[in-house]
């Protein structure tokens, strides 16, 4: 096979055989491929597109690259939830342990904040002393005695994701539906779980921005999913405002300790529990979404979750008095306020706006090399639909540079917008989308 005859077959809108896109993706990550070449097939697929089985093709050539862990000795059915990312999206902090306190196994491969989208490991690492870098052993080790774990991406899972992404966040290829497809997956399928339940966010602070984008994504992700041999659902739930009550690292390990002690707010609750309920069907332990949301909710408020939680956060090295003790987190020195201009009702809080400027805040990464102020972030008051009164807060700011406040303020009062009369809350999950 050469590269230029399958970039032309591809350019001219052909379907690729499997065996060409894995020669592809192998060639390239033994460096046989050039830059270039994988450049222009990258950009031949996203003006072209892929159908499911080159998508399929797409996403094993990727897992195939490196290793796949073997959860069989764990010796029960594992699941994972995988989300696009949001604004104060702390969702997988709270659900996998609810899921586990059941006796599913949780084996969870997160990622770090990316754009204006917090991320999950970063949130765990503001927990002092807390590993998310396991190695693969210590990995299934922990899962088998804790019930979960939640770790990055090792350097030996899908190496042609990781070379492949650099180069499509240099090409503007990023935006792609099989490309995006192929990255989620070859991570998900090589940590080596039974089943997914995804969690595909739409709206203005989400990366699928429109229902037709997530839609597309999620039937891609569900047919790449069950052609691999899992069972998977896909869920598509609002991103058009921040999600639960807290923005930022620290802020949202105390907004989840909070809501594992049963004060949590009714968003959150509303999502954590409806992917939970479809995790509890797949891991045999209720026979419906229904039971399942039932068998969550009883977790979430028995204090069984909690206590999964301390169990994860001593077994990956963290202390697990912050449960009882949420100030040993990192705090922001100062605080102020983001007040109403008028009475009215809040129409909306745009998720994009707040999310950028938790970044110029510190609370994630600018480049590469920023180092994360763990503390700073926002405290969210008034969510959509909500009455509020002039001069009341609808957010606090917590922060430790005062110039960066000042560079952020006006922005955040203008992603309120507050209206005369009242507005209907958005619904937090917007479909359930089978294979």
């Amino acid at each position: 096979m050469r590269a230029y005859e399958i970039i032309m077959r591809k350019r001219d809108g052909k379907k690729l055989e499997a065996a060409e896109i894995e020669f592809m993706i192998r060639e390239y990550t033994k460096d046989q491929i050039p830059d270039y070449q994988m450049a222009a097939f990258l950009m031949a697929v996203f003006i072209r597109g892929m159908e499911a089985e080159e998508t399929t093709a797409l996403t094993l050539a990727m897992l195939r690259s490196g290793d796949v862990i073997d959860l069989s000795g764990i010796g029960k059915k594992t699941v994972d939830k995988h989300s696009t990312g949001g604004v104060g999206d702390k969702t997988s902090l709270v659900l996998a342990p609810i899921v586990a306190a059941s006796g599913i196994p949780v084996p969870m491969m997160s990622g770090r904040g990316l754009g204006h989208s917090g991320g999950t490991l970063d949130k765990l690492e503001s927990i002092p002393g807390f590993r998310t870098n396991l190695t693969e052993q210590e990995f299934v080790a922990a899962v088998r005695k804790v019930g979960l774990a939640i770790i990055g991406q090792t350097r030996a899972l899908a190496p042609a994701d990781k070379k492949i992404y650099m180069l499509r966040d240099v090409t503007a290829t990023v935006d792609s539906i099989p490309l995006i497809c192929g990255s989620i997956m070859s991570k998900k399928l090589a940590a080596g779980p039974d089943a997914f339940v995804f969690d595909i966010k739409t709206g203005v602070g989400a990366f699928m921005s429109t229902m037709e984008m997530a839609e597309e994504l999620a039937r891609t992700m569900n047919a790449v999913a069950k052609n691999a041999g899992k069972d998977v659902v896909t869920l598509i739930s609002d991103m058009n405002q921040p999600l639960g009550k807290a923005v930022g690292n620290a802020l949202e390990i105390r907004e989840t300790i909070e809501a594992l002690k049963g004060n949590i707010s009714s968003d959150l609750k509303d999502l954590v529990l409806s992917l939970a309920s479809w995790m509890m069907v797949f891991g045999g332990v209720a026979k419906n979404a229904e039971e399942g949301y039932r068998l969550a909710e009883s977790n979430l408020l028995n204090g069984k979750g909690l206590e999964k939680f301390a169990q994860m956060v001593q077994q990956q090295g963290g202390d697990p008095s912050v449960v009882d003790n949420p100030d040993i987190l990192p705090t922001a020195k100062h605080r102020d306020e983001i007040a109403s201009p008028m009475d009215g009702f809040v129409a909306s809080a745009n998720a994009l706006e707040i999310g950028l400027c938790s970044v110029a805040l510190g609370a994630g990464r600018e480049n590469v090399d920023s180092v994360i102020d763990m503390g700073v972030g926002f405290t969210i008051n008034k969510k959509i639909g909500d009455a509020v009164k002039k001069g009341e807060s609808l957010l606090t700011i917590h922060y430790n540079d005062s110039k960066k406040t000042e560079a952020i303020r006006n922005r955040l009062a203008k992603a309120y917008h507050i209206g005369p009369k009242p507005v209907k809350r958005p619904p937090m999950i917007y479909k359930v989308i089978k294979p």
